[in-house]
């Protein structure tokens, strides 16, 4: 079953909350990502375009058409020991 993004806020700066559909939750900086070179991460680098991120299909999306693909972040952030489990999943 693939893991999708069910909320997703800015926290200011690079900082994304995001909740998953199997109940975890955490909040990731993605300061690193934005350093990268590349014409799809260039607007991101502004923290007030980065906050405009919203939810497409569970995935993280910008209105330039970035996303993050859903399952992936989730390990990325599982492994990074980001997650935890939301109260309401309890």
């Amino acid at each position: 079953m693939l893991t999708r993004v069910v909320h997703v806020e800015p926290r200011g700066g690079y900082r994304l909350f995001v909740q998953f559909s199997d109940g975890t939750e955490g909040e990731r900086d993605f300061s690193q990502m934005v350093t990268s070179q590349g014409q799809m991460i260039q607007p991101l680098k502004d923290p007030e375009y980065f906050a405009r991120v919203f939810l497409d299909y569970g995935a993280p999306t910008w209105p330039n058409g970035f996303d993050m693909a859903p399952d992936a972040l989730h390990e990325e952030m599982r492994q990074a020991g980001e997650l935890s489990r939301s109260d309401a999943a309890e």
